[in-house]
């Protein structure tokens, strides 16, 4: 059985952005992915930019699968745009809860994720297959792992179909955030978040921002190259192409590669993947 893969982008804020994008995508697609996914700014910031990516990759032939973040936003508001999204067929969503807009103090009529994929179902019954994000890690504003387990089986038993976890290195925070959900009642897949290392302090800054832990032995590796490029590119591919491959021979149903919008790491990881015993679809 091949293994199951999905691409996310975030939309371009100029032409040219919008241009390498569609090339990029071209590249990518050749992979067969399950769908490619596109992000939403904070409060609906990009939501005329995501829906017109959204749609020339439905245009292309390709499943899409837009993200929807709630907080900051209202039920009618919400309501527009899965109806846009529905009338334009498509047909899968990434239901998020999200972060408020910089300088928003009202949280709108949405607190979590688990009220989004409710109204959701309730809007539009089983249209759409809804995707959430789930955090191997936990959540950075978690008070505590079970309070983040708990929110997450809300969020499936609100109607998720399946999630899509943030990206992590330690294989072994995955194995048992999948244990500890399945342990909680949660059956359905979750796909392993994958980020392919372009720029390493880049990486670095972010992953402290957004408690994705990079573990000591590989960051003091990264920081021995200073600015080798190729080194950093090399390390980076042989890291990744290691991870995925124990995930897949450890059960993982799906890899969801956070491209960044751009296709070459992603399609030589996945080049590596099928030269072994995983073939991709």
């Amino acid at each position: 059985m091949k293994t199951e893969i999905s691409i996310e982008f975030f939309p371009p804020q100029t032409p040219e952005g919008v241009e390498k994008l569609r090339a990029a995508r071209g590249r990518l697609a050749a992979l067969n992915p399950e769908f490619f996914s596109v992000t939403f700014g904070a409060g609906g910031s990009t939501r005329e930019r995501t829906f017109a990516i959204v749609r020339e990759i439905a245009t292309e032939g390709r499943p899409a699968a837009p993200h929807l973040s709630c907080i900051g936003s209202t039920r009618a508001g919400i309501r527009e745009i899965i109806d846009d999204y529905r009338n334009a067929d498509i047909r899968r969503i990434v239901a998020l809860r999200g972060d408020l807009p910089s300088g928003m103090a009202e949280t709108g009529e949405f607190r979590h994720a688990d009220e989004l994929v409710e109204f959701i179902r309730v809007e539009t019954g089983g249209h759409f297959h809804i995707d959430v994000a789930a955090y191997p890690e936990w959540h950075p504003q978690a008070r505590a792992p079970a309070d983040d387990l708990a929110a997450f089986a809300r969020k499936m038993k609100a109607g998720a179909d399946s999630a899509i976890t943030q990206y992590f290195y330690n294989a072994d925070a995955y194995f048992h955030f999948v244990d500890a959900a399945r342990a909680r009642g949660v059956d359905a897949p979750i796909v392993a978040g994958i980020m392919p290392i372009v720029n390493f302090s880049r990486l670095a800054r972010f992953s402290d921002a957004c408690g994705a832990e990079l573990p000591r032995w590989m960051r003091r590796k990264f920081e021995s190259f200073y600015d080798d490029s190729q080194s950093i590119r090399a390390f980076g591919l042989d890291v990744v192409t290691a991870l995925c491959a124990r995930l897949l021979a450890g059960g993982a149903p799906g890899l969801h590669f956070y491209t960044m919008n751009q296709s070459e790491l992603t399609l030589e990881i996945c080049r590596r993947l099928a030269g072994g015993s995983f073939p991709v679809r």
